[in-house]
This record gives structure tokens, sequence and C-alpha cells, in this order.
């Protein structure tokens, strides 16, 4: 046989052997098929403690203000209960905490791959069951898949949009075939799809939200009473099915949760401190600096944390509604972006805890801090003359000022930007050619920002321009939104607030022009940009995380010179108060504050001295 001949031979028989490989059913999945952290026979994550004991209680404030609707978190109505995602339900596989996105079969014990990437199949363990016994099936997955595309927020139809058909291939075997290949997280997107039971959800209304009869679950906890609105308890089951998998090991270990929704931040805080609760997520810097002074903190029995610290941030930005006209010019957005003075609110309202946001993906390598490099303007180069000019010669940075309220600089730049589009002053107003006042409304669901934006309508008002600021309850507010009826709001991306760790295709439910006034949908800028619809597709289509980390800057880059928001701040990581009764593993997942890997030691709050005394105990 000639040699070239059987070198070819030789490649392809290689070839087909990879793929055979690569078709082989795994029991974890990785974006890009890099190898996961942790091997086949891992018996425990690193960020638990295998060995902490069962039992007692977590009593805990919901980050949400205002009541819960409804308990289902997956519908559009109005507020869920958010913890019932991970603590009523389980998915197919569990996201690690500690790696990018990585998945471990969890009801699926393995998945395997369609080596060109069309499908995706998933294995389910037989010993898998929901609460109340009966197994769970392949058809409870794809009626899953059905239900959330049909009668669940529009999140779920963008997230899953790529794929063609499910099928059920046996009793415990089913398969997602995929329109294209392009979709690197799809399969880990519908492998961390909780899985729900046809029996019960067929005769209940799901797209209500289920109301607030006890739903039937598949996961740790059942919920087992439910205060309409205020709180909510999640009681451990024993029995569960995979309480002993490697995935599950150290984690879930408190027989009682409650999740209380409150009105008032600072009522909040003061039941804490009388210990009617357990644990609280801050965001007032004010309030974790001064709002918890007294005994119980001075002596220990309340402590305060920065959880994650190396957790990227969700972003968050004061959004104009690209609807309004007034908003539609480029130059007006930058003109107001300079009179928002986040060096003074920061040093004398929020006590200098936080940093300014310059990207949509804070704290993470998706961020544009340095000039493009070539991979990157081979990206942005086509796009030349439909995006910014400034993407491809400057570093975006928020406006800053030196902290001294004086904005007389930045308003005669703002002035300057308004006059070329179109709005000068007229008897102490800026006007447009009609006469018509350049003036908008801040709406403000949640309460708090009032004391952030009135040095910013003061600015405003010295050039003639006026600012509403309107404080409406949380569900009207939740209204005006789905129905893209405001000017100017304050907005997470995503709505969450969960940063966005591997992005894939929920940035089209935050950018793309699909999504923008479709109710349910989290692009509240109600953006519309072929450029930006363009680059979302390169980084879902990307073959590498070093592909998608630079189609992420590229777009970083076109939303930051779009000042399409003002842009926020974040804290140095997660700020947390809670009573000092309990423990937690030595090391911290990375991607999360690690809530469920934490365990009671003892029933009431410790005061530092014993609790010390209690570790050395432990310890010996």
């Amino acid at each position: 046989m000639p040699h070239p001949i059987k070198t070819l031979l030789c490649v392809c028989a290689a070839s087909l052997l990879s793929l055979a490989a690569q078709a082989e059913p795994v029991t974890a999945m990785t974006v890009y098929g890099e190898a996961p952290k942790y091997p086949a026979n891992f018996q425990h994550f690193d960020y638990v403690n295998p060995d902490a004991p069962k039992g007692g209680s977590l009593s805990r404030s919901a980050m949400e203000i205002g009541q819960f609707n409804y308990i289902l978190p997956y519908v559009d109505q109005g507020t869920g209960v958010v913890q019932a995602d991970t603590w009523l339900y389980s998915p197919l596989a569990y996201r690690s905490l500690d790696e990018p996105y990585t998945v471990y079969g969890l009801i699926a014990e393995k998945i395997e791959r369609a080596p060109d990437g069309l499908w995706v199949r998933f294995y389910l363990n037989p010993k898998a069951r929901f609460q109340d016994g009966t197994p769970i099936t392949a058809q409870d997955v794809a009626f899953t898949y059905h239900l959330l595309m049909t009668k669940a927020s529009l999140s779920f139809r963008l997230l899953y949009g790529d794929v063609d058909d499910v099928v059920v291939e046996g009793p415990r075997q089913v398969r997602f075939t995929f329109k294209n290949n392009l979709n690197r997280t799809l399969p880990l997107d519908l492998a961390s799809m909780r899985v729900m039971p046809e029996h019960y959800w067929k005769d209940h209304d799901f797209a209500s939200g289920g109301g607030f009869e006890p739903p039937l679950g598949s996961g740790p906890y059942r919920v087992t009473r439910v205060d309409p609105g205020r709180s909510i308890t999640f009681t451990r089951n024993p029995d569960w099915w995979a309480k002993d998998l490697p995935v599950s090991r150290g984690l879930y270990n408190f027989d009682t949760l409650t999740v209380n929704f409150y009105g008032d931040t600072e009522v909040a805080r003061q039941l804490l401190q009388a210990q009617a609760f357990d644990y609280n997520r801050e965001f007032s810097a004010s309030g974790y600096a001064v709002g918890y002074q007294s005994p119980v903190l001075d002596d220990g029995r309340l402590q305060q944390r920065i959880l994650a610290p190396n957790l990227p941030v969700g972003a968050q930005g004061f959004v104009f509604n690209l609807q309004r006209p007034i908003f539609q010019d480029r130059r007006v957005r930058q003109a107001l972006s300079l009179l928002w003075d986040f060096d003074w609110a920061n040093r004398q309202i929020m006590r200098s805890f936080y940093t300014r946001q310059d990207s949509y993906f804070p704290k993470s390598e998706m961020a544009a801090t340095q000039l493009p490099d070539a991979q990157e303007l081979a990206i942005l180069e086509p796009l030349r003359g439909k995006i910014p000019d400034e993407v491809f010669t400057q570093v975006y940075h928020s406006p800053r000022t030196d902290g001294s309220g004086n904005l007389r600089d930045q308003q005669l730049q703002a002035l300057k930007l308004l006059a070329e589009a179109g709005w000068h002053p007229l008897h102490n107003k800026l006007v447009n050619a009609q006469g018509e006042q350049l003036k908008f409304t801040f709406l403000d669901g949640q309460g708090g920002f009032d004391r952030l934006l009135l040095p910013m309508k003061r600015s405003l008002a010295q050039i003639g321009i006026d600012m509403e600021l309107r404080r409406i309850d949380a569900g009207q507010y939740n209204n005006l939104m789905n129905a893209r009826d405001y000017d100017f709001i304050v907005v997470q991306f995503p709505r969450s607030g969960d940063p966005i760790i591997s992005p894939g295709r929920e940035l089209y439910n935050l950018y793309a022009s699909a999504s923008a006034t479709q109710p349910g949908s989290s692009n509240f800028m109600v953006l519309r940009d072929p450029a930006v619809d363009s680059l979302i597709d390169g980084l879902v289509k990307a073959d590498s995380r070093d592909a998608m980390v630079h189609y992420a800057r590229a777009l970083d880059r076109v939303l930051q010179w779009g000042y399409y928001s003002i842009q926020n701040y974040y804290a140095p990581g997660t700020p947390t108060v809670y009573l000092n009764r309990f423990g937690m593993p030595k090391v911290p997942p990375t991607y999360d504050v690690g809530l469920d890997t934490w365990w009671q030691v003892s029933p009431k709050p410790l005061n530092n001295l014993q609790m010390s005394a209690l570790a050395n105990k432990e310890e010996h």
C-alpha cells in the first residue's frame, strides 16, 4: 500500500476512534469539552464538609422586598420563592460551585453528548424518585421541558431556543436534538433543568405560579408550611433518594429552612438583632456598617462577614428605556451619565464601601479593561461604522468626579453634548426645537435609591432638566416593567443579581433585539441593535472558552460605549449578617456564598469566646 494512503487511513481510523470516545456516556460535562475538576469516582466536592451533622434549622430573609405571590420561581406573574428552585426540585445534573460551568450527574447518572454537537442524551438513575415515591422517568423530563417552554418565563424559551425536539427513548432514557451545533452551553443548560412531576403538574395551574399549595418536588426538601406572602418553611426529606450521592454529600444539612419576606429592610435588621431569624444578605453599605450596632454584635452573637470575595458580580445600572424618544440619541444618554456623582455618593452616603462598575461583566475575565487585542479586533472590525468608534481606540471608564459634589465641569460637558443633540436653554429650561422640556421619571419599586438620585436631580435642574422620582409598590412596578412603561429604572443583569460566570444564550434575554419588548424578558433597555445581536451569536457559537471570552469583551465594549445605562457599583464580596451558631467548611466555594454547605453547631447564638471554645473542643 502506498505510504500516503496508509497514512490517510490511519488518520481516518484515529478520527473515528476519537469520535466514538467522545460519544461515550460520562458522569460530568463541561462547556468546551475540557476535563472537569473532579474525576468520575470523586466522593465529594472540596467546598463541603462530608461529615457535617444533619439537623437543626436556619431561617433567612428573602432577598426581595415585599411579599411573594406564589411559590414557584419559574413564571413572571409576580414574585416567587427563588429558593424553591434549589431546595424543592433536583436537576438532571448538579452545577459545581468551584468551576465556571461544569455539571455532574444527579437525576441523570450518565450524560452522552453527540460528537457533532447535535444532541444530548440523559440516562436517568433508576433510584430517582419524586417525594411521593413515584419514579422519575424520561417522560417527566420531556414534560418539564414542554411545560417550561409553554407556560414558564420567557427566559426559558430563550435559553432552550435551539432545541429542535425531545425524544423519550425509554423509561429512563431521553434525548434532546438541536437545530444546530453552535450553542455550546445548551447541553449543560438542559442538564441544569429541574425535573417536575407530570402526574402532579398536569392537574395544577403552573402558569399562574401554582398558588400557595405546597407542590410535589424531587429535591432534598419539602414545603411544609406556607404563610401566604410572608414566609415559607422547607423540611429536609430524610428519605431523599440522592442524599448519599457524591454531588449531595455535605450539602443540605438543616432539618428545616425558612424564608421570611419583609416589606422594609430596617425592620429586617431589627428583627435579626432580636434573633427572630438567622441570616440576612445585606444590600446597603450604611446598613451593613452601622445598622447592626448592638450588644449582640459586640460580643459576637451576631456576625458580619463578606462572603465569596472572589465571586464575579452581577452588573447593575440606571437604565434608559430606548423606546422613549428622548433617550434614542447617544449624546443625551452620555450627557445624563456625566451627572450622577458616584464618588460623592459613595463617600458621603455609602461609606466608601463600593467600587464603581465599568463593565457588564464585573470582576470577571470577560470584562473589557484593556484595549482590544488582535483576536478581539478581528471580531469587531466587520462591525466598524455600526458601533461607536471609541470601541476600537479607548478603554471605557465610567465618569468619575473629585467627590466634592461640585459638578460644574460635568454640567458644561453635558450641555455641550445636549446642544449637539438639539437641546437648548430657554427660560431656565432645556428644550428641543418644539419647545418641549427635557424631562423624565425615575421609577423606584424597592426604595432606597432616592438618596442616591436626589443630588443628580438637583444637578439636572440646574441646567434645566426635570427628573421626577416616583416610588410605587412592587406589584405595580413589575407590571410596568413587563409592559416597558417607564423612562428610567435601576436594573440588575441578570434580574436575579447572580453573576454571569460562563455566558451563553441567557444574553439573548438581556440584550438581544428579539427580547426587547417581550413580557418577561430582561431586556429592560429595550435594546435593538443588530451589532449586539451578532456579537451574542458569536459568543454562543464560540468553540472554546478563550473565544467566548473575546466575544464577551467585544460585547462589553459595545454596551459600554452605547451609554445604555449609568453603571452603578459593586461590593467587595457578598455582605452577610448572621447569628453565630453555624459551622462552615474550611474551603468555601468560589462561585457562591455556600449557604447550603453550612450546618448547625448550637441551637442558640454563641458569643466569640463560646464559639472559639467549641471550635477548639472539636479539633481535639
